[in-house]
């Protein structure tokens, strides 16, 4: 598997985790029974990393949203800004650019043209004031 399947993964997890009040161990393990879930020391840390920095991630997304809350912005957007936000802030092993590019394209992927420029523009800013 490789990083941008690996992100994907993550993507995934952190988009259910949206909509699931469980831990995110939890989440991984029924990863791995319902889906084609590899499990690896990148899609633990990004995982696991997200959720014990949330806070400090959608404080940087709402600080950067001008005008916009978190609960405006699309759960596709805010899961795929949340795992590049990680990356750009904690895992110095991944270029920002990279970041910022893959959360791009996962939102096109998987939500509209709108929410990916939405979210290229937030992440952006970030990446400047790091």
């Amino acid at each position: 598997m490789n990083r941008t399947e690996e992100r994907e993964q993550v993507f995934i997890i952190v988009f259910e985790k949206i909509f699931r009040d469980e831990p995110i161990e939890d989440l991984i393990e029924f990863a791995k029974e319902a889906r084609d879930f590899v499990d690896n020391d990148y899609i633990n840390d990004v995982t696991k990393g997200v959720y014990l920095k949330l806070c400090e991630i959608d404080k940087c997304i709402a600080d950067n949203s001008k005008g916009w809350s978190i609960n405006r912005i699309s759960k596709v957007g805010l899961a795929a800004m949340r795992v590049a936000i990680y990356e750009m802030l904690y895992r110095e092993d991944i270029p920002v650019a990279v970041s910022i590019n893959e959360a791009v394209e996962l939102i096109k992927k998987y939500a509209t043209v709108d929410d990916s420029a939405f979210a290229n523009g937030i992440l952006g800013t970030v990446s400047k004031s790091i």
